[in-house]
């Protein structure tokens, strides 16, 4: 057996080095009347990782936590500690101060970086983690020492790219923890750099240093991963203000800075293309409008594409696949129904991804039948961090066990039934609420629903449907009903139905039925 002479990888910090040699003066980062050039950010991030390294010791394997929103000074740190070899631990910035604590506790962080608004999370974690060495402030506080005084400090430093491995870790990413607390995802240099590549091939191709992409989610999350591959390709990053989601406000950015694609949730997708801005400004040069996280309902499918074109992109995947598991490209959304509009479709395979449906034994099942998404491919995380048990289960004979359930066409496309976490049993008969949602979310009168097994003395469990209406008058429960009857079987029909104004939604813009759950207990309605 031949072993492999080499395990390094570029380092992912190499793709701003490129950038600032290639295109020295072209746009990096555009943020409201601030604009930074790839030599100017090169700079700037050289400057960091000396400060880092000089002054709070910071060195190879070591963890940095952040707690902030988008910034150029969100992607300075990233950038810095993958040169310096480090990890990056991005926070949700909506997070409490104790969930900040634990986050900085599990990644055993030697440094935390934090906006200044957020002193409670920073004095919240210094006070729990001891060994800390220190809290960066990214504007003026009491707590921390400035950001932008240690970059003018080390400005001119040259702080050279450090040599990795393809297992080098470079970034922990903690899951939602919609089953518990949330486990810590190890992703390295190789995996994302595998990544980028894939992003490019499958999601954005033809992507170049002459594209421009909208920073609308949380770089924290699926945002980071999109921001890097842009990285690779060299395209400009404009972020949107701070001030609260606007569709005006993002359209008016896509015609200023002919943006060409954008990464965001279907929430997002949906608020955009109902705003009346949509027809005001000019958005021809969108080619990629990706959306991921969940599901985006039909008719808000066939919406998008009346108000956007065909410049749709799906993707399926979870943290610990680095979103890469399928692609639904802009050809695949069709707008009218049909044999050819495969709905309820996420996909095929991502390019160096194999998907494999299997029952509870881990035998592979034929097209057709349900069973759960299993997947093998370099996307694939190492595993997490420090948690053998979790890294036990999902994982079999080599195979990532997403948790997801769901069957594959005789043509490869993926069609997700639901968590297998939010299945329930009713009458002995396993029942996946993702397929009764869709039936219900075609009734003009409803916008949103989510439905949960709730316990019942007769069928043991019986689900609750949660809707959000689309008009003033609600449906009653004996017209929805009949709606549903010949549609889905009739142990699958909800038995009670509840009205709410608006689905919890996590700071990433997903609705879950954890949410969902803590939601209706904290409002006394289950």
């Amino acid at each position: 057996m031949i072993e492999r002479c080499s395990n390094r990888v570029a380092n992912l910090a190499h793709f701003l080095s490129k950038n600032a040699a290639r295109w020295p003066n072209r746009a990096a980062i555009i943020w409201e009347d601030k604009t930074w050039t790839w030599q100017e950010l090169d700079k700037r991030v050289s400057a960091l990782a000396a400060a880092l390294s000089s002054r709070f010791g910071i060195t190879k394997g070591d963890s940095l936590l952040v707690q902030a929103q988008n910034s150029n000074q969100m992607t300075e740190i990233m950038l810095a500690a993958f040169r310096l070899g480090a990890i990056w631990v991005p926070c949700n910035f909506r997070q409490a101060p104790a969930e900040t604590a634990y986050t900085c506790e599990k990644s055993k962080a030697k440094l935390m970086l934090c906006d200044a608004e957020f002193e409670e999370q920073a004095q919240t974690v210094k006070a729990a983690n001891p060994k800390l060495r220190g809290i960066v402030s990214i504007g003026e506080s009491a707590f921390g020492v400035s950001y932008e005084t240690l970059l003018a400090d080390h400005m001119g430093s040259q702080t050279p790219n450090a040599p990795v491995d393809y297992d080098d870790p470079c970034w922990l990413f903690f899951t939602s923890g919609s089953t518990g607390r949330p486990k810590a995802v190890v992703l390295s240099h190789g995996q994302i750099g595998f990544v980028a590549v894939n992003y490019m091939a499958d999601l954005m191709p033809g992507t170049s240093e002459e594209d421009a992409s909208l920073v609308i989610a949380p770089l924290s999350h699926g945002a980071g991963l999109q921001q890097i591959a842009q990285l690779s390709a060299g395209a400009t990053h404009v972020l949107m203000p701070r001030t609260g989601f606007n569709p005006a406000v993002a359209f008016e950015l896509i015609e200023r800075h002919k943006v060409s694609n954008m990464f965001t949730v279907p929430t997002i997708v949906k608020r955009l293309v109902e705003d009346p801005a949509v027809d005001r400004y000019n958005h021809s040069s969108l080619r990629h409008v990706i959306y991921a996280g969940a599901p985006m309902y039909r008719e808000d499918q066939k919406l998008a594409l009346e108000k956007l074109g065909s410049v749709l992109v799906q993707y399926y995947g979870l943290g610990e696949v680095t979103g890469n598991i399928t692609v639904l490209r802009p050809q695949d959304h069709v707008q009218e129904d049909g044999p050819g509009a495969r709905i309820g479709t996420c996909g095929t395979e991502r390019t160096g991804i194999e998907v494999s449906i299997q029952d509870d034994t881990g035998a592979m099942l034929p097209p057709g039948e349900t069973g759960e998404v299993c997947v093998i491919g370099a996307a694939v995380c190492a595993g997490y961090l420090e948690d053998d048990a979790a890294n036990h289960s999902s994982f079999r004979h080599g195979w990532f066990r997403t948790g997801d359930i769901g069957h594959m066409d005789k043509d490869r496309y993926l069609y997700l039934t639901g968590r297998a976490s939010d299945m329930y049993i009713s009458g002995g008969s396993n029942v996946y609420p993702k397929e009764v949602e869709e039936v219900l979310l075609t009734h003009p009168s409803l916008s949103e629903v989510a439905i949960l097994g709730v316990p019942d003395p007769q069928w043991g469990e019986v689900g609750l449907a949660v809707c959000v209406a689309s008009t003033k008058a609600e449906p009653d429960t004996a017209e929805l009903s009949d709606f549903l009857a010949g549609k889905v079987a009739r142990y699958k029909m909800p038995h009670r139905y509840l009205f709410i104004e608006s689905m919890p939604t996590s700071a990433y813009g997903k609705i879950t039925k954890k949410l969902v759950r803590e939601f209706l207990s904290e409002k006394g309605l289950t």
